[in-house]
Parts: structure tokens; C-alpha cells; sequence
């Protein structure tokens, strides 16, 4: 069967979406093609079939350390995490694993090292800045927190965004010219930054992270993700979902680090979007197909809210070859 004609959705193009500046997020999935693609629907699982795991955790900016279990998703984690420190869980911008600084390499995605202690950055200062779009890109790489909250992850030397000192990585993007983008995926809000007019201003509502005193410290610009950054710390991980079971899995594989990181640089090159729980989810959507028309088939019957272009799915179906040939 030809790829082309099936395909659920052609619209989004590499020019439609934003050029150079990349969104990640936690879109969490199986941890096997079957699980990613029946597991879609599925109700969390009770309280007593939940894996019986304790984590540490604290408030970024400090706390006392709080313990946490029974949780089976990303908005979970919240609400248990605010349920420890008596906040209310809407609260709570994003997590970072082992450290308490806003490192952009360290956020929690959809893994958690067994051994990982959890530190969650809540909302401080709210600011308001006005944005002259002098390029097409703007620099922004954003990704969001899997629970409603798009924030910014790397900002671009030189960049549009650059000159503005204000705006700075890990505050929340709230209000695009007065429109409230909570709840809205990242890739949804790297269109709209792309589709913002050429040479005119445009207002961003702004959150940042709540800082101790210690913390300040001169405005960073981000990471750029690393070829040896694992996908989780520890002994083993526990994987979360957006639909169905958590599951506690054995720590990444050589071929699965190596072909998720080279799949997450195709979503950022195609998709103007860097998305390490999206990668692995097709990663191991690919892992058993035979055909890149197989493998496109279980992409639109597990991730069916995204317009992959026929292109990347072939070169994502390279990727996953590659990787299993070692040929990285």
C-alpha cells in the first residue's frame, strides 16, 4: 500500500510549522508497540494495582523533602506532589530530576529513574513583554510540563528573543497577544508563534519559576541536548502514560537511546518540535514493523492527533533501521 493516499492528515509541512525553533513536551507512550497502540482509552488502573514505588521529593526554590507513591501519569504526580506540600497542583510549572536548578536537560518527561529525586518549580513573578518580530524565527525552543504548561526551554544566541533580556528559559508562556494558551500542546503553540506577522509587535504573558535567594544567577539560554544525555537515571525507570498503566521498565537500551535521540532531531528539523517521550513512543512503535507503510499505519493508529509528513515518516523508519544496525 502506497503511504501517501491513507495518510489521516497532510496539511502540516515543514514551512507551516515554526522554522528553527523547537517545542518538546511529555507525550508518554508504550513500552512496546502493542502497549502504545491497544494501550490508547484505557482508565488509570486502581490505587492497589498501581506499582508500589516511593519517591523523594521537594519544592525547587525549598522545602522540607516530601514522599510520593500511587501515581500512574504526569498530572497525578502533580496533584500527589501538591498534596505534600499543601499547594493546589495548577501551582506547579514543571519538575527537573536530581537537581534543583532550572536545567532544561534535567525535566521530567515521561521516565523516572527509580533512584531520581523529584524537585518541582512552582509559579513566582508574573511579567508582560512586548516582542518586535524582526525574523521569522524567534529563537524559541518551547516544550510543555505534559499537564497543561508550555514554557520555554532554550533560547538562540543572537536570536529575536535573545535581545529581549526579560523573557528567560523555564518561564511559562500564559497569554499570546491577551490569548490564553493554557492547555494548548506544544506543537499547537509553535504554529502560532510562526503564524505571528513579520515585522509587527506582539505582547507574551509570562510566569517564571519561583527562585531561592541562591538562585539567582545571571538569565542562561538553555542546553543544547547532548549525545550522551540518558532518557532516565537509576537502576530502572518508571514510565508514565498519558493513556493507560504506568509501568516500571529496564533502563534504556544502546539502540533505543541512540534512535530516539535521532528521532527527536527529525520531529525538531520536520516539525519545528523537540520531544523525547514522542521519539520514544515511535521508536517503539517501529521496533517489530516490517514496511515504513506498516509502520505509518501504527503511527496514525497510536498518535492520531499528529499530521506527520509522509517524508519524515520514512526517514524516521531510517532512523529506527539505523540504530538497529548500530550504524550510528
Amino acid at each position: 500500500m502506497p503511504l501517501g493516499p491513507w495518510r489521516k492528515k497532510n496539511k502540516s509541512t515543514r514551512e507551516q510549522l515554526v522554522e528553527n525553533e523547537e517545542v518538546s513536551g511529555g507525550h508518554a507512550g508504550g513500552s512496546a508497540a502493542k502497549s502504545a497502540v491497544n494501550g490508547a482509552g484505557l482508565p488509570p488502573p486502581p490505587a492497589n494495582l498501581r506499582p508500589k514505588l516511593v519517591f523523594h521529593t521537594q519544592l525547587a526554590h525549598g522545602s522540607p523533602t516530601g514522599r510520593i507513591e500511587g501515581f500512574t501519569n504526569v498530572k497525578e504526580l502533580y496533584a500527589k506532589i501538591a498534596e505534600a506540600f499543601n499547594i493546589n497542583p495548577p501551582e506547579i510549572l514543571f519538575c527537573t530530576l536530581n537537581t534543583h536548578k532550572i536545567d532544561m536537560e534535567k525535566l521530567l518527561g515521561g521516565q523516572i529513574g527509580l533512584e531520581d529525586f523529584i524537585f518541582a518549580h512552582i509559579k513566582g513573578i508574573k511579567k508582560e513583554v512586548e516582542v518586535f518580530k524582526s525574523e521569522d524565527a524567534l529563537g524559541l525552543t518551547i516544550t510543555d510540563n505534559g499537564a497543561g504548561y508550555a514554557f520555554i526551554k532554550r533560547i538562540k544566541e543572537g536570536s529575536v528573543v535573545d535581545g529581549v533580556k526579560v523573557i528567560c528559559v523555564g518561564d511559562h508562556i500564559e497569554c499570546i497577544n491577551g490569548r490564553n494558551i493554557v492547555g494548548t500542546r506544544h506543537y499547537e503553540v509553535a504554529r502560532m508563534l510562526k503564524e505571528l506577522p513579520r515585522d509587527k509587535s506582539f505582547t507574551l504573558k509570562l510566569v517564571e519559576p519561583m527562585k531561592a535567594f541562591e538562585m539567582l544567577e545571571p538569565r542562561s539560554r538553555g542546553a543544547k541536548p547532548a549525545n550522551d544525555n540518558k532518557i532516565a537515571a537509576g537502576r530502572g525507570t518508571l514510565r508514565l502514560r498519558s493513556k493507560g498503566p504506568a509501568t516500571v521498565e529496564e533502563v534504556p537500551t544502546e539502540f533505543e537511546e541512540k534512535a530516539v535521540k535521532k528521532v527527536d532531531d527529525l520531529l525538531e528539523s520536520y516539525m519545528g518540535i523537540r520531544d523525547t517521550e514522542l521519539a520514544a513512543t515511535m521508536v517503539e512503535v517501529g521496533r517489530d514493523k516490517k514496511n515504513p507503510d506498516e509502520f505509518a499505519m501504527a503511527l496514525d493508529e497510536a498518535l492520531g492527533d499528529f499530521a506527520f509528513p509522509d517524508e519524515f515518516v520514512f526517514d524516521v523508519w531510517g532512523a529506527i533501521g539505523d540504530a538497529k544496525q548500530g550504524r550510528f
